[in-house]
């Protein structure tokens, strides 16, 4: 498929319902999230302003996809890999993140971390951190934006400082479609959601006041997540003007899993199978979890727990501002 072939696809009308037959709905999703990450690319590297269609028609497929999904059943889907999801965050993104927290120029950032981010441990504590940021969580139906539905989000707002610092959090369940209420929510028995928490709760795809909300903070104020790229895919395909927003640079996404791997010294002595960055892991060595005690994984207090423990790896290596 090419950008032409993916761009018709996207605006061919198809009813996913009306895909009864397996193979049909196979190739149908196949196609359809081959033509995401063709046209999510092509929309990404175009010169600002002269993007060949807007960023709607992407989450529309993706949404169109979904209800296919649906069909198909998610747990036939698990164990298939798809596209729609980063690994991690770019090297400019790291970059720009850091300048963020520390409010100073990028390319003095970018000097210190050196070719390939080598130094960027040093470039995370050469300067002191300060000034409010969000933090993010968000609990989903399946691994791959393009295929599930973000349930529940957890976001809290916070001012980096050694003391004092005033905490404001907001949590939300967002539904799924009824399909479900006899399936079961797909993925409970990691974020342990039911469907009565979910029982006439708008989706978040139809949610405006959440969305501006979420899109109002994110412009605002850079926003901290643990693994930032799973945030950052979901939003795109999920957050309307989020992609738009990101493209422009208004927005920051700041990994607190690379911060962890990069300042904490324990990280590179610690074996691999310990998941020394795993954020319970993190908070462990750091005293903001109990060693009894294990991550909830549900938005608001995961936040919490992250933002706690990123708070006391900088009051560790001194990197708060007086």
């Amino acid at each position: 498929m090419n950008l032409s072939q993916a761009i018709e696809h996207a605006n061919t009308l198809v009813f996913p319902a009306f895909l009864t037959d397996d193979l049909a709905r196979t190739a149908e999703r196949e196609k359809n999230e081959e033509a995401i990450g063709l046209l999510t690319a092509a929309w990404m590297d175009a010169p600002a302003g002269a993007e060949p269609y807007p960023f709607d028609l992407v989450r529309g497929l993706a949404d169109r996809n979904r209800e296919l999904c649906d069909l198909i059943g998610e747990q036939r889907l698990r164990d298939l890999r798809g596209t729609s999801l980063a690994q991690h965050l770019s090297d400019d993104d790291l970059v720009r993140s850091a300048a963020a927290l520390q409010h100073r120029d990028v390319a003095e950032v970018r000097r210190t971390a050196g070719p390939g981010l080598r130094d960027m441990g040093v470039a995370y504590v050469e300067s002191t951190v300060s000034g409010m940021v969000a933090g993010v969580d968000i609990e989903t139906t399946s691994r791959y934006p393009d295929r599930g539905y973000i349930i529940n989000v957890g976001l809290q707002f916070v001012r980096l400082a050694p003391k004092g610092r005033a905490r404001t959090g907001y949590a939300a369940y967002c539904g799924i479609p009824n399909l479900y209420a006899d399936k079961g929510v797909p993925l409970a028995n990691i974020h342990q959601i039911t469907w009565k928490d979910l029982d006439g709760k708008q989706s978040f795809r139809e949610n405006a006041t959440l969305q501006r909300a979420l899109l109002m903070a994110f412009e605002t104020f850079p926003y901290l997540a643990h693994n930032a790229a799973f945030e950052d895919s979901w939003f795109m395909l999920h957050l309307n003007g989020y992609a738009e927003s990101r493209k422009a640079g208004r927005i920051v996404p700041v990994d607190t899993r690379d911060i962890c791997r990069r300042i904490d010294p324990e990280v590179r002595t610690l074996p691999h199978d310990a998941k020394p960055a795993a954020l319970e892991t993190w908070a462990r060595r750091r005293k903001t979890l109990k060693a009894n005690e294990k991550e909830r994984h549900l938005g608001l207090d995961d936040v919490d727990l992250m933002i706690r423990t990123v708070e006391a790896e900088f009051a560790e290596r001194n990197m708060f501002a007086e």
